[in-house]
C-alpha cells in the first residue's frame, strides 16, 4: 500500500535501526503504535529493543521481554535489580556494536534516563515519549532530563511548560489512549455475550496487570464484590492480557475467583460496566475514557508507601483527579482497601451520576485530539532526518 507524499518525514534507501525501550505494560501498548507510525512513515525503519507482546506483534525486534524487568514501587524494584543491570548491559552492547540511529524511550524514567546518558555519550540522539512525571516528583530531574533527552514528546497539556525554559524540548503530542480506548459493541451486545441480566446494574473489576497488584487489591475487590452481587449488582473480573487465571487462583491464596473472569474483552466489559473497581494506573484513564465511574485502588508495601510519601507531591494518586485537579473518582490507599470501604465507595461514586459524567467530558477534552503516536513519530523522525 502507497503512503500519501505529505505523510512521510524521510524515506532512505537503507534500513535504520531504531533502539526502543518500554519497561511496563501500558509502554508495551504506546509503543506499539509509535513502532506502527514510525514504520507507516519510514518503512526501511527496524527496531529493536525491551518489549512485550505488542510491540513484538508490531514488528520490533525483542531483545529483553518486559515482563522481566517491569517494577512496582521503590523498594519492589530491589527484586528485579539483577535482571535490570543485565538489561542495561545488554542494551549498551547493542548501541556500541550496532550504534542505532535513535534511542526512543517510553515512560520507565530511572532505568532510561540511565540508559539516554550512554547514549548521549555514544552521539545517539534521544527521543523521549510519555516523559517522566516530573510535576508529581523530583522536579531537579528537568535540568538532567534536558542534558540527556533532544526531544520529548509528552502527553499531558500542562508538561511542555515544565520543560520548556531554555529551549523547546517538549511538546505536547496529545495522549495516546485517545486512539486506543474504545468499545466495538455496544453495552446490550456485550451483556448479551455473558449472559448478564440487562435489568441489573454490572460491576467491572480491574485489579491490576501485575502479580504484586493482584496480591494486594482482588481479596479485598471479590469480597466487596461478592456483598455488592447480594444487593443486586452482577460482578466481573475483566482480564489483563498480562495475567493468567491461575494468576488470580494463586492471588485468592488456591481459591478460584468466585466471580465471572472475562478475558481479552476488557474496553467492551468496561464499556458495558455501571462501576468499576480500579488500580491505580493507565486503566483508570482507560476507564474514564470508557465513561465507567470508577473506584481507584492503591497498594503497596508499607516501606514502598512511605517512601513515595516522602517524594510524591501530588493531591491525588489516580490520574483522572490529577487531570481533573479535584477528587471526583473515590481513592482507596493502602489499609483503606477493604470490604467495607469499597462498597461504601462504589454507592458514592454511582449516586453522583451526572457530576461523574460531566468530569468524563471535561476529562477527554483536556487530553488533546487523536493522533498522538503520529505526532510523536513525526518528531522522532525528525531527529534523524
Amino acid at each position: 500500500m502507497s503512503v500519501p507524499a505529505d505523510a512521510a518525514v524521510h524515506v532512505p534507501a537503507v534500513a535504520r535501526k531504531l533502539l526502543l525501550v518500554a519497561g511496563e505494560a501500558s509502554g508495551d501498548l504506546h509503543g506499539a503504535g509509535l513502532v506502527t507510525a514510525l514504520r507507516r512513515n519510514d518503512p526501511s525503519i527496524d527496531v529493536w529493543g525491551v518489549g512485550g507482546d505488542r510491540l513484538r506483534q508490531a514488528g520490533m525486534h525483542i531483545l529483553v521481554d518486559t515482563a522481566a524487568v517491569a517494577t512496582m514501587g521503590f523498594v519492589e524494584t530491589f527484586g528485579t535489580l539483577g535482571r535490570l543491570l543485565s538489561t542495561y548491559r545488554r542494551l549498551k552492547r547493542f548501541m556500541i556494536e550496532e550504534h542505532p540511529a535513535l534511542l526512543v524511550l517510553i515512560d520507565y524514567p530511572e532505568f532510561n534516563l540511565f540508559l539516554a546518558k550512554r547514549a548521549k555519550a555514544l552521539g545517539i540522539p534521544v527521543f523521549y515519549y510519555i516523559g517522566p512525571q516530573v510535576w508529581a516528583w523530583r522536579r531537579g530531574r528537568v535540568r538532567k532530563i534536558a542534558r540527556r533527552v533532544d526531544r520529548l514528546g509528552v502527553v499531558f497539556p500542562f508538561e511542555p511548560s515544565l520543560y520548556n525554559h531554555r529551549t523547546q524540548l517538549a511538546e505536547f503530542v496529545g495522549h495516546p489512549l485517545l486512539d486506543l480506548v474504545r468499545a466495538t459493541r455496544s453495552r446490550a451486545e456485550t451483556l448479551a455475550r455473558y449472559e448478564l441480566d440487562p435489568a441489573r446494574r454490572v460491576l467491572a473489576i480491574l485489579p491490576g496487570s501485575r502479580k504484586k497488584e493482584l496480591r494486594w487489591l482482588l481479596g479485598p475487590a471479590v469480597a466487596a464484590a461478592q456483598q455488592l452481587e447480594r444487593r443486586g449488582w452482577q460482578p466481573v473480573i475483566a482480564l489483563a492480557h498480562t495475567l493468567t487465571r491461575a494468576d488470580l487462583v494463586e492471588a485468592l491464596d488456591g481459591t478460584a475467583p468466585p466471580v465471572p473472569v472475562i478475558e481479552d474483552d476488557t474496553y467492551n466489559v468496561v464499556h458495558a460496566a455501571d462501576a468499576a473497581f480500579v488500580a491505580s494506573g493507565t486503566a483508570t484513564l482507560e476507564t474514564a475514557l470508557l465513561g465507567t465511574p470508577m473506584v481507584i485502588m492503591y497498594r503497596v508495601s508499607r516501606l514502598t508507601f512511605a517512601v513515595a510519601r516522602m517524594l510524591v507531591r501530588v493531591e491525588h494518586i489516580g490520574m483522572p483527579n490529577i487531570i481533573l485537579e479535584r477528587r471526583v473518582f473515590p481513592e482507596l490507599l493502602q489499609a483503606e482497601v477493604t470490604c467495607a470501604n469499597l462498597v461504601a465507595a462504589v454507592a458514592d461514586v454511582t449516586e453522583r451520576r451526572d457530576e461523574v459524567t460531566a468530569a468524563l467530558a471535561t476529562l477527554r477534552g483536556k487530553l488533546g485530539e487523536p493522533g498522538a503516536a503520529e505526532r510523536a513519530a513525526r518528531m522522532a523522525l525528525e531527529l534523524i532526518a
